[in-house]
């Protein structure tokens, strides 16, 4: 791996967006760490838009309602959300570099969150990295049960209705298995990111208060263009 500070380049946002466009994505090694790190892995998770599957537990919460759900409300409060220590783990890998630099991705409109609120208050969410048609999942959490599921099957259908034909995980974990999430090997996610980048996508078409029934066909549709 190779150390922003190793390169003599100031990094920007723009900067940040041309190594995502070449597959590389920013990581620390811990919040008190002030390096960042280039990765990019010989196997990368990604979770094909037209094969996602939707637990029929959990469709049934999204029919209920327990959550509401919001579109870039607060991504203060997400990377807070997603920085915090909880059960099982102490550290984060989300340091003020990668604070600052994702909040001028946000204000620039590259940097997307979606955010599920119960009673006033945060309880689950996404955020992550919008170029051309890809969407670069960097980093969810949860405080209550199933927060961060819901908000990811909304994810789903907002990236399918906006025309993006790539949704990167970065890594497969069993939390994004049950979802559908597979690896596939450098070569193969650099070419699917060829392709998703000749696309204009809009992750703003779907409605912010599309229903769930909508969001659910969605997330169901299949076509030839998903990856």
């Amino acid at each position: 791996m190779t150390t922003f500070d190793d390169m003599l380049i100031e990094i920007t946002p723009q900067v940040l967006l041309k190594a995502y466009s070449c597959g590389i994505f920013p990581m620390a090694e811990s919040a008190e760490d002030h390096a960042l790190y280039w990765i990019d892995p010989e196997e990368r998770g990604i979770l094909p838009l037209d094969q996602v599957h939707v637990p029929k537990s959990l469709a049934k919460t999204i029919r209920r309602q327990p959550f509401d759900i919001r579109v870039d409300g607060s991504f203060t409060a997400v990377i807070d959300g997603c920085a915090a220590s909880r059960p099982g783990r102490r550290s984060t890998w989300i340091n003020q570099r990668i604070r600052d630099l994702y909040q001028q991705l946000f204000k620039l409109g590259h940097c997307h969150t979606i955010e599920a609120w119960q009673d006033g208050k945060l309880v689950g969410g996404l955020y992550g990295v919008h170029l051309g048609g890809a969407f670069f999942g960097e980093s969810m959490f949860s405080t209550a049960r199933d927060a961060s599921k819901v908000a990811l099957v909304y994810l789903v259908a907002r990236l399918k209705h906006g025309g993006f034909r790539l949704l990167d995980t970065q890594f497969v974990t069993d939390h994004l298995k049950q979802f559908g999430t597979v690896e596939v090997d450098r070569k193969n996610f650099h070419r699917l990111l060829e392709e998703a980048l000749e696309l204009r996508s809009d992750f703003l078409r779907l409605p912010a208060d599309a229903s769930p029934e909508t969001v659910l066909q969605l997330v169901n549709q299949t076509s030839n263009t998903g990856c």
